[in-house]
């Protein structure tokens, strides 16, 4: 079982970040590149990308159902990064977020050739920090309440199911099998309750699990506040999952703590042997956000140019049996981490045949 005193002892001093181990040049691409938004531009909701750039679209959709606005944004490849079958992202925002939030995720995976669909949740995005100051804490608690906590994962199930609608323009060209949820923060806990995680209430288990997701992205997960069995909670997440997070990634909002500590126990607490780790050295909760330079110095753009291929070659393990993108991540990014994931067993043939293609 790992803990926080494990990974600091990896690392004793935690030193500043030494990017020693990164040339000049690589070191001045990737801060250019993690800042870098201004080069997407909107298209109709109506018509696919026709040029070799990466683009988004933006979606305003409702759910009749529960007559629920769930507003979205589409990152799309650009036609010279589309192989073959698109990959899908599906991306939730954490407390106070929206859909036009971590832009350089969307960016990053669509130049790679992975789609990325960003959801907004309307019971807990930025609306939260706007009307009175005095009842900040009235409205923080009913974002966080466990209706709230569901409809959430209710928003990403519908707006997959609107991604994937005939009438969509995108739908033929992705990829079912590989269709991976993410999320920052609460979206981490989004995340974790579509891909299995649940709660039981009144002898009912709570929950919301969408078997169209093949693996999970968790950045900065929560613990479940209220619940003293997280193993319970977590007990049926049996999709393949990376856990990423840092060596100061403590919660503080009003009426929520969290300690670093928090995000270890999450991933030693998910059953599944197909899970990963990364902790970076040094960065705060936020800094996985679109926020500056001033939010975590000069490790910003580096912790979050690092999650963005993270997630990349994470899933070349996991769809395409293929280690090799991830123990480059680990050589390449060894200079800021305080633990690199370590690698699970992947069908030796599968992986060779790979090398060699």
């Amino acid at each position: 079982m790992t803990t926080f005193a494990d990974v600091t002892r990896r690392s004793p001093t935690l030193p500043e970040p030494d990017t020693r181990g990164l040339d000049r040049r690589r070191f001045g691409a990737m801060a250019l590149a993690a800042g870098a938004g201004a080069w997407l531009s909107p298209l109709p909701a109506g018509a696919l990308p026709s040029s070799a750039e990466a683009r988004f679209v933006d979606f305003e959709w409702v759910d009749p159902s529960r007559e629920r606005a769930v507003p979205a944004r589409l990152y799309w490849p650009g036609a010279s990064d589309i192989k073959g079958p698109v990959p899908l992202i599906v991306f939730s925002h954490g407390l106070g977020g929206t859909r036009k939030g971590y832009s350089y995720l969307g960016e990053g995976w669509s130049a790679r050739g992975t789609a990325s669909l960003h959801i907004q949740h309307v019971g807990s995005d930025q609306t939260l920090w706007q009307g009175n100051p005095l009842l900040l804490l009235d409205r923080l608690d009913g974002a966080a309440d466990e209706r709230e906590a569901i409809e959430r994962t209710r928003d990403v199930s519908f707006g997959l199911d609107r991604l994937l609608g005939r009438d969509n323009p995108f739908h033929a060209a992705i990829d079912r099998k590989r269709i991976v949820a993410a999320g920052h923060s609460y979206g981490a806990n989004t995340t974790l309750i579509l891909t299995g995680a649940q709660v039981i209430r009144d002898g009912k288990p709570l929950g919301h699990r969408d078997p169209r997701f093949t693996a999970s992205i968790v950045i900065s997960a929560p613990p479940f506040y209220g619940e003293t069995d997280l193993a319970a909670v977590v007990a049926s997440v049996d999709v393949p999952t990376l856990h990423v997070t840092t060596t100061e990634d403590t919660i503080r909002i009003p009426g929520r703590y969290s300690p670093v500590q928090d995000r270890i126990d999450v991933f030693n607490a998910v059953p599944t042997a197909q899970k990963a780790l990364v902790v970076f050295q040094g960065g705060p909760h936020s800094v996985f956000t679109d926020r500056s330079l001033r939010n975590g110095g000069p490790l910003n753009p580096l912790i979050k140019r690092a999650t963005m291929e993270a997630g990349l070659a994470f899933l070349d393990l996991v769809h395409r049996s293929d280690p090799v993108p991830m123990e480059f991540w680990n050589a390449t990014w060894k200079p800021i981490l305080a633990a690199a994931p370590v690698l699970f067993p992947v069908p030796p043939r599968q992986a060779d045949r790979r090398r060699r293609s």
